[in-house]
């Protein structure tokens, strides 16, 4: 700005020019304030409201926008118009951490969300997911109780690792998550050098209504790197805001991260048999099995402009699905279709993709009325169905895939395939995927973790040992002897 330029005028949220940036209206210079100061009283009002509830979990995150560019002809498998080849869809990224709140230490060991909106054509679509394939628990019955574990006690208000222990060994589903936790992807050492997945199953639908299983894959073309445990929690001290500045600076600097999408693509009839239970998330597909198929590029080149309008009013929801896209039988995805909106119109309030950040780019054609934050109220009619001209859908163009199911209505785990135990992927991921050093750090990040703060208790002890023994028996015995529970 010219130096001889006149700032603007300070306003009231009506445009209206304020009177003052210092002083308010009160009865004489000694006396009390006034109730007719409305724009002191906007400004108190305003201040009181300006911080919505922080996420339950992701509270912490990072975002930037950019876009999603289309390289191959997927047309076999899915319709989606944003999947066409050439098509360049502007997106916004958000990243997070899972377990800590707002203030937390951006290098803490913990997985990492890896949330996208893409504006397409045909609305917004959403796919969140993390910097993990698997996920620690498959039913969301758990989820609530899974969070609690991880998050406060309730008597002493601080973390507890023994209450994290306790949780996963009861729960031997969480062994893959776990194992992934406590190698050193658990401390990415940048947003922009870790990947990202769906960790869910997906359907795809193309033109002929052909329907498929479907994995996404994020792979950063800066490759992919990681902090020690030493160097993760070294920077927690140095710089709390690490990879939200590393994320921010890059995209200024003009070194725009960049990330191949791959997908994992299953016949809709193999799922039956598969070896794995392709629907549970806490189960990979091996690459050997499903090939990874290139599809696409995402770039992040803008960082945003107002932090709170644009990354912590963002609303990422794994139903926000376009045309060519739908839900597989994933027990864990069932419950964030329900829980990911509901959770929005807690937070942020139920019109909240009216709002900038959430809103798409193609026009909104809604039977919905009033609310909070009504920026866009529709006329008459308001009811459907009418004989006044109101929108209509269109179930010829735009229908549900539909698939036959049947079964009894029960509560129970999924029926397990022929290789499906809980142990046996970490097991491999162990013995086949990581170095020596990588297991070096593997038993150390172990021991260090259920070691820190009180310790745990002699029984959660002991269940950590068994718990690595059915991943690895040498594994287990390293980490009971370490624990003081035996060799």
């Amino acid at each position: 700005m010219n130096d001889d330029t006149p700032p603007p005028v300070t306003t009231n949220d009506a445009g209206i020019p304020a009177p003052s940036d210092e002083f308010s209206l009160s009865a004489g210079a000694e006396g009390p304030l006034l109730l007719q100061d409305q724009y002191l009283i906007q400004k108190m009002a305003h201040f009181n409201r300006e911080r919505v509830p922080e996420h339950v979990v992701h509270a912490k995150g990072h975002g930037a926008f950019g876009f999603f560019e289309a390289t191959e002809d997927v047309s076999q498998w899915c319709k989606a118009d944003f999947l066409k080849k050439g098509t360049r869809t502007p997106m916004l990224a958000r990243f997070s951490t899972v377990a800590g709140e707002q203030g937390y230490p951006d290098t803490v060991r913990d997985p990492r969300g890896f949330a996208l909106k893409f504006y397409t054509q045909e609305g917004n679509y959403d796919l969140v997911g993390n910097n993990t394939p698997v996920f620690f628990i498959r039913d969301p019955s758990k989820f609530s109780d899974f969070i609690h574990s991880q998050k406060r006690r309730a008597d002493t208000g601080r973390t507890d690792h023994n209450g994290q222990w306790d949780f996963w060994t009861l729960s031997p589903e969480s062994a893959h998550q776990v194992i992934i936790l406590m190698s050193d992807r658990g401390t990415p050492r940048t947003l922009r050098h870790m990947s990202g997945h769906g960790s869910h199953t997906f359907m795809w639908v193309n033109a002929a209504g052909e329907r498929f299983w479907v994995k996404y894959h994020f792979t950063p073309e800066q490759g992919i790197e990681n902090f020690t445990d030493a160097e993760a929690k070294a920077m927690t001290a140095e710089d709390p805001d690490f990879h939200r500045a590393d994320l921010w600076n890059a995209i200024k600097g003009g070194d725009h991260p960049a990330w191949r999408l791959e997908m994992q693509i299953m016949a809709f009839e193999e799922a039956a048999d598969y070896r794995f239970n392709p629907f549970d998330v806490t189960k990979v597909w091996p690459h050997g099995d499903y090939p990874l198929i290139p599809v696409g590029r995402m770039v992040l080149d803008r960082n945003p402009d107002n932090y709170f309008a644009q990354v912590e009013q963002a609303a990422f929801e794994p139903s926000n699905m376009v045309p060519g896209i739908a839900p597989s039988p994933d027990k864990m995805l069932q419950g964030r279709l329900f829980s990911y909106p509901d959770t929005h119109r807690y937070r942020i309030g139920p019109n909240y993709n009216q709002l900038p950040v959430n809103r798409p780019l193609v026009p909104v054609h809604s039977y919905n009325q009033d609310g909070p934050m009504n920026f866009a109220p529709g006329g008459d009619p308001v009811y459907a169905p009418n004989s006044y001209g109101g929108p209509q859908a269109d179930p010829a163009h735009f229908s549900d895939p539909a698939y036959h199911l049947t079964g009894e209505i029960v509560r129970s785990a999924y029926h397990a395939h022929r290789d499906d135990t809980d142990f046996v992927q970490p097991g491999t991921m162990y013995r086949d995927v990581m170095s020596a050093t990588d297991r070096e750090h593997l038993l150390t990040n172990i021991v260090g973790h259920a070691g820190n703060g009180p310790g745990l208790t002699t029984d959660v002890a002991s269940r950590v040992g068994e718990y690595w023994r059915q991943v690895d028996p040498d594994l287990g015995a390293l980490v009971a002897k370490a624990l003081g529970n035996g060799g």
